[in-house]
C-alpha cells in the first residue's frame, strides 16, 4: 500500500506540471516530424564542374547528367579560383587526350559524383564515335563488295560498262588511344571519406552541447538552492550577475573547447589547411554562446529533469542545420530556418579554415551573426533575471 501511496503522489505532481508533460509528449513529436521533412527532401547531390579546354560534345555529356551543371572557363587559373572559392566543386583540364580532374574534395559524396559523371560522359563519347566510326566502316564494306562483284564480272569474260579501280582498299584509320586521367584533391585524398567533413561540425556541436548542458544545468541549481535569490536581493546589477556567472563559466568553457579542438585534430588525425589558432577561437565564440544560451533556457526549467528535456527542442535541431546533412537539395523553407542556428554559422566557418585555409579575416559574416547571437542572447538573460528579484 505504501508502494501504491508513493506511486500516486508522484503522478500527482507529475501532471500538475504542465510544462514536464509538454516537453515529454511534444518534444519526440516535433523532432521525428523534423527529420521526415530533413531526409524526404534531401535525396540528391548537386555538384558544379568548371572545364578547361574539354569538347563540347563531352562538355555536353556532362551537362546533361541529373545534378550536374557544367561551366566552361578560358584558362585553369580561372578554374581553379573558382575551385578555391567553392564555386565549383572540381575542375576537368583536357591535354591532349588526356585528362586532369583536380577536386576539392571537401564532400566526398559530391568527388563521387563527379567521378561517375565524368566517366559516364567519356563513356558516352567513345560509344558515339564507335557508332560514327562503325557506320563509316559499314560503308565502306558495301562499296568493297560492289567493286568485288565488278572484278568477278571481268574475270568471268562478262563486262558491266564500269571500269576496275586502280586501287581498293579499306580506310586504315587508327582507333583514338584510350584517355589517360589524373586525380588531384585539393584536400585530403582518394581515401578521405564523408566523416572528414562531418568533423569539424561535430567539433563545434561537442563544444555548444557540453557548455550549454554544464551553464544551464549549474544556473539551475544556484536558483533552486536559493543562492540565485539571495544574490538577487542584494543591491548588485542584474548586469553585473550575468556577467559574473558567464566570465566564471566562460573559464571552465574555454578550457573545454581547447581540450576538444586540439584531441580532435591531433588524436583523429585531421588534416587543417588552415590556423589551427583560428579554429580554436571561432568554436571559443561559440562556446561563448552556449553559455549564454544554457543560462538563458535554465530561467524557464523548474528542475534538472525539465532542463534535460529542452536538448531535443534545442540542441537536436542544431544537428540537422548545421551542414551535417547537406541542405542544397532541401527545399527553400528549411534552409531558411538554418539561419537562426548558431551551429552552421560555426560549422561554416571551421570548415572553410580546416578544408580550405580561408583566413579568420575573410569568415566576418559567420563570426559577426555569433557575436550578433551573442550580443541578443546576454540582453535577454539580463532581462529574464528580472523576474526572479523580489524588489
Amino acid at each position: 500500500m505504501r508502494t501504491i501511496s508513493i506511486m500516486n503522489r508522484v503522478l500527482k505532481e507529475l501532471f500538475r506540471d504542465k510544462r514536464t508533460l509538454a516537453l515529454m509528449f511534444l518534444a519526440p513529436i516535433l523532432v521525428m516530424l523534423l527529420m521526415s521533412v530533413i531526409f524526404n527532401t534531401n535525396s540528391t547531390t548537386n555538384v558544379n564542374i568548371g572545364t578547361v579546354g574539354v569538347t563540347k560534345t563531352v562538355n555536353k555529356e556532362i551537362d546533361q547528367i541529373k545534378h550536374v551543371s557544367v561551366k566552361e572557363y578560358a584558362t585553369k587559373t580561372d578554374a581553379n579560383k573558382a575551385l578555391k572559392d567553392a564555386k565549383i566543386d572540381a575542375v576537368v583540364k583536357r591535354n591532349g587526350n588526356n585528362y586532369h580532374l583536380t577536386y576539392a574534395n571537401t564532400d566526398a559524396s559530391k568527388t563521387t559524383a563527379v567521378k561517375m559523371a565524368f566517366s559516364n560522359a567519356l563513356t558516352k563519347t567513345s560509344i558515339n564515335q564507335l557508332k560514327g566510326a562503325l557506320k563509316l566502316s559499314t560503308k565502306e564494306t558495301v562499296k568493297l563488295a560492289t567493286q568485288l562483284k565488278i572484278i568477278q564480272s571481268q574475270q568471268q569474260g562478262r563486262p558491266t560498262g564500269k571500269t576496275m579501280p586502280n586501287q581498293t582498299a579499306m580506310p586504315n584509320k587508327k582507333m583514338a588511344a584510350q584517355p589517360k586521367i589524373t586525380n588531384t584533391y585539393v584536400y585530403g585524398d582518394k581515401n578521405t571519406g564523408y566523416f572528414a567533413k562531418m568533423l569539424p561540425i561535430l567539433m563545434g556541436f561537442f563544444v555548444f552541447f557540453f557548455v550549454f548542458l554544464i551553464s544551464g544545468m549549474a544556473l539551475l541549481k544556484e536558483r533552486t538552492t536559493g543562492t540565485l535569490d539571495r544574490l538577487l536581493a542584494t543591491p548588485v546589477k542584474r548586469s553585473s550577475i550575468v556577467f559574473g556567472y558567464m566570465l566564471s563559466y566562460g573559464i571552465l568553457a574555454v578550457l573545454q573547447t581547447i581540450v576538444i579542438v586540439v584531441i580532435t585534430i591531433w588524436l583523429l588525425g585531421i588534416e587543417v589547411v588552415g590556423s589551427v589558432i583560428s579554429v580554436v577561437l571561432i568554436n571559443l565564440l561559440l562556446a561563448l554562446v552556449a553559455l549564454s544560451f544554457g543560462i538563458l533556457l535554465s530561467t524557464f526549467a523548474n528542475s534538472e529533469f525539465q532542463m534535460m528535456q529542452f536538448i531535443p527542442l534545442v540542441v537536436v535541431p542544431q544537428i540537422f542545420f548545421s551542414g551535417l546533412i547537406p541542405l542544397d537539395s532541401m527545399a527553400s523553407w528549411i534552409k531558411a530556418v538554418s539561419y537562426i542556428i548558431p551551429l552552421k554559422y560555426s560549422g561554416d566557418a571551421t570548415t572553410a579554415v580546416i578544408m580550405r585555409g580561408v583566413p579568420l579575416t575573410s569568415l566576418g559574416v559567420d563570426l559577426g551573426i555569433l557575436f550578433l547571437f551573442l550580443i541578443v542572447l546576454t540582453v535577454l538573460n539580463i532581462v529574464g533575471l528580472k523576474r526572479y528579484r523580489k524588489v
